[in-house]
């Protein structure tokens, strides 16, 4: 009994032991402390940043709450509903020409880039100055939603964290996600929508190892903001149900024209973007001359300024009729391209739920009144186009169909919110073949669609595999000019094209491409074998 005993610890400890040593080695339980500690820090940055949206509104409107309509509708003069925007673009303005590189404010693009490019490093004042530009523009009244800048706050609030311990790229990556994921919980009040947009927006994947810190940080955010503010959905749902099964194939149709509804919103955002570059101005009036033209539009249609919120909730409500849906949808799709052209900072998460609501609610008004037997309400509808619309805009169709969800409390339409969201999805991949943020990132060169392999061989540079002099061989170079030369920046790619072109296995690099001095060089079997070890390492990521 005893040597059965003896045996049976010997086994266990030859199964667990280099499992534990495993886990150790990859510094688990420090990742999750961080996370842990992110999902703290980011839920008050997050509470800290939706007080900041409410002191600028009551600057302007004389109180912080997001039914803007109903606060000016009590104002008789029309140069207060003018003067919000155009006052807080001016301000906008400033800060982002003085205190921001990029002459732009940040947003989940930029979380995606950092954790694809830059090894998941972000600025934390370029996070909180991001973060105080978006708060203005929003609490002004500019057509924008806050989980952009949420999510940088978040995501620059763990790189700060992280940089402090020497951590590898992807634990990096899954901490930048965990604020993500923490920010998406603390804003919306939708902890499993956050964890999955981490995962599907931030990471690209759906990795255990990434899980545990993701949810970790969610919940405890959610925890800390449902004590703060309350438990309850953004959006007051009344009781809804899918009147008949039969109603299946206006679901699927729904999802078409929520999908076209997406690919004429993001085609008016590009236009007013490339038409806004075309005009040559002082950067820091753009956005006042941007707010100026919200304003004008919010003295016929005040409903379009702010997130939103308020006109969404009537739509669910059923509270417009058909022309009203109709001109709201239009409305908001031009006063947001406007205020994004403009550089507003925000996001456009919250507009693309509004936008969709209208459409939504509008094809609902139709379809009953062509089959009214078998129609549900159009509040039905226009829940179902917040999420079809949303997922096609964001490209993250499964996180929006769950965020949909716990904005509403509405789970008795799952099915039928799936079914729309794919074929929405699908039609804006079918037309556009990229989401918003795809084009973001295009915008800048980056593309990350296509794979790990490419990203990987368009983001590495030669720098990272050079093979540096030695004090001797400085004194005594040897000769490798007789052939094409690479200078640090050079891409992998490039350097690999320029070995395979001219059947060469070692190439010089120089400081410069001209004249340059030379700094050592690179073998093309070093190359490749940095390209399969990045590989490796990402396949690892991806899959452990």
């Amino acid at each position: 009994m005893g040597e059965l005993r003896d045996r049976l610890f010997a086994t266990l400890g030859e199964l667990t032991l280099p499992q534990l040593r495993a886990f150790w080695a990859a510094r688990h339980p420090l990742v999750w402390a961080l996370a842990l500690t992110i999902g703290v820090v980011g839920a008050f940055a997050i509470l800290g940043f939706r007080l900041g949206i409410g002191y600028v509104q009551w600057l302007w409107l004389g109180n912080s709450n997001e039914n803007v309509v109903g606060t000016l509708a009590s104002f008789r003069a029309p140069w207060v509903v003018v003067a919000g925007p155009t006052l807080g673009g001016l301000v906008v303005g400033l800060i982002i020409w003085k205190f921001i590189k990029e002459r732009r404010a940040h947003g989940i693009s930029d979380v995606i880039e950092a954790g694809a490019l830059h090894r998941a490093d972000i600025s934390l004042r370029a996070g909180l100055v991001s973060a105080v530009a978006s708060a203005i523009s929003i609490g002004s009244g500019a057509s924008v939603g806050r989980e952009g800048p949420a999510v940088h706050l978040g995501a620059a609030i763990a790189a700060f964290l992280d940089r402090k311990f020497s951590l590898s790229p992807a634990a990096r990556r899954v901490l930048l996600a965990s604020g993500a994921a923490a920010a998406v919980s603390a804003s919306f009040n939708a902890p499993i929508a956050g964890v999955l947009f981490a995962h599907e927006v931030i990471l690209g994947h759906f990795a255990l190892s990434a899980f545990v810190p993701t949810v970790l940080a969610a919940v405890v955010a959610t925890l800390i903001t449902r004590i703060w503010l309350g438990d309850f959905p953004a959006f007051i749902l009344a009781e809804q149900q899918i009147a008949s099964y039969w109603e299946f194939p206006a679901f699927a149709l729904l999802g078409v024209v929520c999908g076209l509804v997406a690919v004429c919103f993001q085609l008016t955002v590009m236009t007013a973007d490339w038409s806004a570059r075309r005009f040559t101005m002082p950067l820091w009036l753009r956005p006042a001359l941007g707010g100026l033209a919200v304003g004008m539009m919010a003295l016929t249609v005040p409903q379009i300024l702010g997130v939103g919120y308020e006109a969404t909730n009537l739509a669910i409500k059923e509270s417009y009729g058909l022309g009203w849906l109709l001109i709201l949808l239009v409305a908001k799709t031009v006063a947001t391209a406007i205020s994004l052209a403009s550089r507003f900072g925000g996001g456009v998460f919250s507009p693309s739920l509004y936008i969709g609501a209208m459409a939504g609610g509008a094809f609902g008004i139709i379809a009953g009144s062509a089959v009214p037997e078998y129609a549900s309400n159009y509040g039905v509808y226009a829940l179902l186009g917040m999420g079809a619309v949303a997922g096609a805009i964001l490209g993250a169709p499964i996180s929006t169909a769950l965020i949909v969800f716990e904005l509403t409390g509405g789970y008795e339409l799952t099915i039928a919110l799936l079914l729309s969201v794919s074929i929405a999805s699908m039609i804006m991949q079918g037309l556009l073949g990229k989401s918003f943020f795809d084009w973001q990132l295009s915008q800048r060169g980056v593309f990350l669609r296509e794979g790990s392999h490419l990203r990987i061989v368009r983001t590495w540079t030669v720098r990272e595999f050079t093979t540096k002099l030695t004090p001797a061989e400085m004194a005594d170079p040897p000769e490798l000019f007789d052939r094409p030369r690479l200078i640090p920046s050079d891409t992998l790619e490039m350097a690999l094209r320029t070995f395979d072109e001219g059947g060469y296995t070692r190439l010089a690099v120089l400081d410069k491409r001209e004249g340059g001095v030379l700094l050592g060089w690179v073998d093309q079997v070093e190359a490749l074998a940095a390209y399969n070890k990045a590989l490796i390492e990402a396949n690892v990521e991806e899959h452990k």
